[in-house]
């Protein structure tokens, strides 16, 4: 009998949902010999029921064990979260999950939960991941998807040269604002419940990738409440800091800032006719889609600068990342109105030293489904 023990706990899903699956491990809080491994497939559901059921199962190999005392480490900020009761559990499909882990640790003297990043919560994401192949029949589908972003290379037929100075562009996760599709600029919101959710499934989806993790990754953005608070989530599963630039900051809408399309239309209709398909026009106090693009210019020459042949977690709004990707298409103020952008999506360009550039991915939201 071990009185005091240690669960890592981990769950997941290809696809979210997709094939499932669960691990988890319990130490030896003292001498971190392993007392019980569990893991096992799910069928097909979502990376949050499976991280849940990853840590029922832990708890219940604890009980085994004849633990009285548990420490809790997941890199599941959701679980940790709720469990502790910082955060509502809204989700129906997880609150039945969450009170049987409650009942679960009422059964013990103490339980203590705490957040750790992927990087250290490996045993259980190995067994995770072991339930999850079992359960999809093949090989894991992430790390597959990004293998294939570093092998299929664009040199050999758009002529670049020099290591690439590869941006992860995020979008900030849900805010009320985005919500009810108002004008949000500068006003300084913060994210959603929801909002804080997809930044937490964002942080996860590049804490997978391969080739991130072995060193921790700088994170620059945008110093706006909403994008430090999605920066951070991914910093926090990185094992690296935020930074700020604020020239990745959203465009200054000006008087239109806080309202809808509709009302900024009834307001100022033939502004706003010509600020739709005009990147000259600038919102009444605002600025201009060619002001925006200037300062954004401005800002990637600062992050090639610092960040020259690195890969970089650039974490920003809709106009700033559209510029960035405008950049290295090469494409003109059409594509602005064009291109789709959702909260917590991840897009991917490769910015060459000889001033060619690629580009990898574009809005991915896989993460969040």
């Amino acid at each position: 009998m071990t009185a005091h023990v240690v669960v890592e706990a981990d769950g997941g899903s290809r696809g979210n949902p997709g094939p499932a699956g669960y691990g988890a491990v319990v130490k030896d809080a003292e001498t971190g010999r392993v007392l019980a491994e569990r893991r096992e497939g799910l069928g097909v559901t979502t990376n949050n029921v499976a991280e849940y059921q990853g840590l029922i199962a832990g708890l219940e190999a604890a009980a085994e064990v004849g633990a009285s005392t548990v420490d809790v480490r997941m890199d599941s900020k959701l679980v940790v979260e709720q469990m502790s009761g910082r955060w509502k559990i809204k989700n129906a499909a997880l609150q039945p999950l969450a009170a049987r882990a409650g009942e679960l640790a009422a059964g013990f003297d103490r339980v203590r939960y705490e957040w750790i990043p992927r990087a250290r919560n490996t045993q259980a994401d190995r067994l995770a991941n072991e339930a999850m192949d079992a359960q999809a029949g093949k090989e894991p589908e992430e790390p597959a998807r990004a293998r294939a972003l570093d092998r299929v290379s664009p040199t050999g037929w758009t002529g670049a040269t020099g290591t690439p100075t590869r941006l992860l562009l995020l979008r900030h996760g849900q805010t009320e604002m985005s919500v009810e599709r108002r004008y949000s600029g500068r006003g300084d919101v913060g994210l959603t419940e929801y909002g804080r959710w997809q930044a937490q499934a964002l942080a996860k989806r590049l804490a997978g990738m391969e080739g991130i993790g072995d060193e921790p990754l700088p994170v620059v953005a945008s110093p706006l409440t909403r994008t430090m608070q999605t920066a951070q989530a991914v910093a926090d599963a990185l094992g690296g800091r935020v930074s700020t630039l604020p020239g990745l900051v959203e465009t200054d809408f000006g008087e239109w800032e806080g309202l809808t399309f509709a009302e900024a239309a009834t307001r100022d209709p033939e502004t706003h006719r010509r600020w739709m398909t005009d990147t000259a026009v600038s919102a009444p106090g605002g600025e201009s889609f060619d002001q925006v693009h200037r300062r954004v210019r401005a800002a990637l020459d600062e992050l090639f600068a610092e960040y020259s042949g690195r890969t970089v977690v650039v974490v920003s709004h809709v106009t700033p990342i559209k510029t960035l990707l405008r950049v290295a298409l090469d494409a003109g103020p059409s594509l602005l109105f064009r291109l789709h952008l959702d909260p917590a999506s991840l897009s991917i360009a490769d910015f060459y030293p000889d001033g060619n550039a690629s580009v990898r991915l574009v809005n991915d939201i896989s993460h969040l489904r």
